[in-house]
């Protein structure tokens, strides 16, 4: 079967949507639950947390069904529950409903991230490794984007926030359904003819996946510090929350430029998935070590950038490796996992960032994010070497 289940148009435009949507709504948990409702910060992280633990469930969900039940419901009702959800939020949003409802958006919105990832899989027309890298690209755009416009809405009141998220979400569900109905048989056909890849249709390479997800988790980890702990850093040296905002413009320039050209390369860098794994974590781990040192402005835009290119690098590779390792009954599984270990360490980041620092100091919380990552990163090199299964799924 050679014919795509659905133009990938459409499903990187749903991909665009979707992040754009969501973007509207999470970065202003914190400030809203603080400013707005008179909550404390704990009680936003707590929220925060919870939010984290329902987009983990509904990451699970997502692959599970995917699998065991119908891609195209699976989806449509992951869309439907955000829907709702955002729908709600125009008219409820105080306390505690708000809270409830952005639990129940996170749901939602784990089951579609995973669906998504999880129809890449079933792209015959190109390598999924492309798929993965221009969903890679259009998420990012999608959440660059909502930041920037949310500031320009959230004055006229925070219902129009949510409209605009709930209107958002309303045009990627006429998309699914106008779009995305050959999902079931495209799933049903390779179920049919690839069924005995592995005899009993289970994945055998279990060792690398788990220990890539690993390095993903940690990679998160490290990651989140820069969306939490290291402003106040930065502040602390006496810089401006200003500078602060203007590395994620860095960080946005570098992964829409670096994308789209990474993309050009995916023939070559396919080839060398596994040293595309180890560029991007070390150069994780080298973001970290140019904080150590880390005084003056121009050392946090370079540690930025590294960061940046190295999340460019490995973060798209890590969803072509688990697919070409997972086996075609359990394609929407080790997505899930995929997603669920980025979610993961999305949630605890910022709760172990903070407890090091209070406890110790940020240097040794630099130290602790570069040493976790190149331990992970290690044991990966060092232990999860496996002979790659062909990929026969591919053109």
């Amino acid at each position: 079967m050679r014919k795509d289940p659905i133009q990938l148009k459409w499903l990187f435009l749903g991909s665009l949507i979707t992040n754009t949507g969501i973007s509207f709504i999470w970065p202003l948990t914190t400030i809203y639950m603080h400013e707005y409702l008179h909550e404390t910060l704990t009680v936003a992280g707590l929220v925060l947390l919870i939010n984290s633990v329902a987009t983990i469930i509904g990451n699970y969900l997502g692959g599970w069904l995917f699998d065991h039940w119908k891609p195209y419901e699976t989806i449509v009702a992951g869309i439907v529950i955000a829907t709702a959800s955002a729908g709600a939020l125009i008219f409820w949003h105080g306390w505690p409903i708000y809270a409830i409802l952005l639990v129940i958006l996170g749901l939602g919105n784990g089951i579609v991230v995973t669906c998504i990832n999880s129809i890449a899989t079933l792209v015959r027309s190109k390598q999924p490794s492309y798929v993965f890298n221009v969903l890679y690209f259009t998420s990012n755009l999608g959440l660059v984007f909502g930041s920037l416009v949310v500031g320009f809405i959230l004055p006229l009141g925070i219902q129009y926030v949510f409209l605009t998220a709930f209107i958002l979400f309303v045009l990627f569900l006429i998309v699914a359904l106008l779009t995305f109905r050959n999902l079931n048989q495209a799933k049903q056909a390779i179920r049919r003819s690839k069924v005995t890849d592995t005899g009993d249709g289970r994945t055998r390479e279990k060792l690398p996946i788990y220990l890539l997800l690993l390095m993903l988790f940690v990679a998160w980890v490290g990651y989140e510090q820069w969306q939490s702990n290291i402003s106040a850093y930065m502040l602390h040296l006496g810089m401006t929350v200003r500078s602060y905002s203007f590395l994620w413009t860095v960080n946005a320039v570098l992964i829409v430029t670096l994308q789209p050209l990474l993309t050009h390369f995916d023939d070559y860098l396919l080839k060398h998935l596994r040293g595309r794994l180890y560029t991007g974590f070390f150069m994780f781990t080298g973001s970290f070590a140019i904080l150590l040192t880390a005084k003056h402005y121009a050392f946090f835009i370079l540690a930025m950038a590294v960061l940046t290119i190295g999340e460019v690098i490995a973060f798209p590779a890590v969803s072509t490796f688990v697919n070409e390792r997972a086996s075609y009954q359990e394609k929407g599984k080790y997505q899930g996992l995929v997603t669920m270990a980025a979610s993961a360490g999305r949630a605890v980041g910022p709760l172990i960032g903070a407890l090091i620092i209070e406890s110790l100091s940020y240097p040794v919380l630099f130290i602790f994010c570069a040493a976790i990552v190149i331990l992970a990163t290690l044991a990966f090199i060092l232990i999860g070497r496996g002979k790659r299964k062909p990929a026969t799924d591919q053109k």
